[in-house]
């Protein structure tokens, strides 16, 4: 999208690491975007093949959340991102036969390099905060009693994800050890109010111009997602219901409930028979 030399991007990815995304990951990026290839003299990472491996520790962590019922859907797609690299030889023909927009390089560069940087520490806080969501629900669903202030100062310590921001991490759990998510600490409240309108336009021009950006995108929805008081999910269940009988809650039920926190009374529609009936399962 924005038609820059991996040299280029070498020297942006420096940049960001002097601030508030000054982390190990953005460190090498920087680092393996501004080598060469012994061989042929070209960048690196033009000639290494846009097929990526892993070893089994991201599926590990999104069972774990599918288990638990966690959102985890930005790590997940950081998964599934490397599965479908991993189907270069389809994706050669899919190229050939699927047709779609071409991105053009952004004249107004230097802004969109700020609405990326913007976008970037959005997702990422996104993602650390289902990745603290998921520590937070293991250790009550198994009573570990984390202290999530402490693991994030753990991290800091030498881990491929340590990186500056975690001590608004650890600042945000010793002022409130049962905070429900991250994005709801002030701080970071602050940064997603104040970049999403940077992040929203990067997803956007993305889609536009047919660039894949699945965790940016899903960062977005999950963002999107956990501050609506109000969602879809009712037509979901409605429909679960329909076809499975897997019941459901009522709206009128939890407005009087003390505790919205636990679920409620659930009905089922009996969709065959005449009038079709509600029936009370508990």
């Amino acid at each position: 999208v924005l038609g820059m030399s991996p040299a280029e991007m070498s020297k942006v990815f420096a940049e960001w690491n002097k601030g508030d995304l000054d982390s190990f990951l953005v460190e090498i990026t920087a680092d393996v975007l501004g080598q060469k290839d012994p061989v042929t003299g070209k960048p690196f990472v033009d000639i290494v093949l846009d097929r990526a491996g892993q070893k089994g520790t991201g599926k590990w962590t999104i069972g774990s959340a599918l288990d638990l019922g966690v959102p985890a859907a930005t790590m997940a797609e950081a998964v599934f991102a490397r599965n479908i690299s991993a189907l270069k030889h389809e994706r050669e023909e899919a190229a050939r036969v699927l047709k779609g927009p071409k991105a053009k390089a952004a004249a107004e560069k230097k802004d969109w390099v700020e609405c990326v940087k913007n976008a970037l520490y959005c997702s990422k806080i996104c993602c650390y905060a289902q990745g603290f969501a998921l520590m937070s629900g293991a250790s009550k669903a198994r009573e570990w009693n984390l202290k999530l202030g402490e693991i994030s100062m753990i991290f800091r310590g030498g881990c491929i994800i340590r990186a500056r921001f975690l001590q608004k991490i650890y600042e945000a759990y010793k002022k409130n050890p049962d905070l429900a998510n991250l994005m709801l600490d002030p701080y970071f409240a602050g940064v997603m109010e104040k970049g999403q309108a940077d992040w929203r336009a990067v997803v956007a021009r993305c889609a536009l111009e047919g660039v894949p950006v699945p965790a940016f995108a899903s960062a977005l929805s999950y963002f999107d997602s956990y501050r609506s008081a109000s969602l879809p999910a009712n037509l979901l269940q409605a429909q679960r219901d329909y076809f499975g009988s897997h019941t459901y809650e009522r709206v009128d039920d939890y407005e009087k409930a003390a505790n919205k926190a636990l679920k409620g009374k659930t009905y089922h529609l009996d969709w065959t028979a005449p009038g079709r009936p509600q029936v009370m399962m508990k």
